[in-house]
């Protein structure tokens, strides 16, 4: 008759055990589905950003080209590449 109280008391606790077991590895899952889909969102943004990074290095790139360079000063500020007879140097 001890035995089958015991069994009692244990029987119910091992039931809860084992639903808060299932329970709580069901909600593991949905915190890694979670947290799996803001990795993947993080994930788009770095390429995002990477694309943009390469857009703007190439658009630095062209800026400061030395063709572009001239091109500007010359349209823009009228500037010229000074004639070899224009060019004095001066010694300290």
């Amino acid at each position: 008759m001890n035995q089958r109280k015991i069994l009692k008391i244990i029987l119910p606790l091992l039931w809860l055990a084992v639903l808060g077991s299932a329970t709580a590895a069901v909600y593991a899952r949905y915190q890694a589905r979670v947290l799996f889909a803001r990795l993947e969102k993080r994930n788009a943004q770095r390429d995002a950003l990477d694309t943009e990074l390469g857009r703007l290095e190439l658009e630095q790139s062209t800026w400061s080209s030395n063709a572009f360079v001239e091109k500007m000063a010359n349209e823009k500020l009228h500037m010229m590449i000074p004639q070899p007879n224009d060019v004095r140097i001066v010694r300290p």
